[in-house]
């Protein structure tokens, strides 16, 4: 059985070497919402970056993953911040109170970012 790192790091290689893999993202998608407690926060970064990368349109694992990573955003580090709010950005996923406790958790940590993670956040 997949762990959440190993759910994390399977979509992100499929995303990155751009492998049409619908049936392993819709498997991911299924799996990873009974687990989000259990991902670091850097495993749903990167679980957002890969469907976002991909264009696999999984509205029900993103919804999840916006309520849950509201709640755990203290957790996060800047790049963390930075690559979920771009990810969601990037799925064109409207999640406007995730967005705003992006916007909260970042602003008095802005010292942190990296000039790319500023852009990224700004971006989104």
């Amino acid at each position: 059985e997949f762990n959440p790192q190993n759910l994390a790091n399977t979509a992100w290689a499929f995303a990155r070497a751009r492998v049409d893999a619908h049936h392993l993202f819709a498997a991911i998608a299924d799996a990873a919402p009974l687990r989000l407690g259990e991902f670091k926060p850097r495993e749903i970064a990167n679980l957002v970056w890969a469907f976002a990368t991909a264009g696999v349109d999984a509205p029900q694992l993103l919804d999840a993953v916006a309520d849950a990573a509201q709640l755990r955003l203290g957790e996060f580090n800047p790049h963390d911040l930075a690559n979920t709010a771009r990810a969601f950005a990037t799925a064109r996923v409207e999640a406007p109170p995730l967005f705003e406790a992006i916007a909260d958790a970042a602003q008095p940590r802005l010292d942190e970012f990296t000039s790319q993670g500023l852009a990224n956040t700004a971006w989104a």
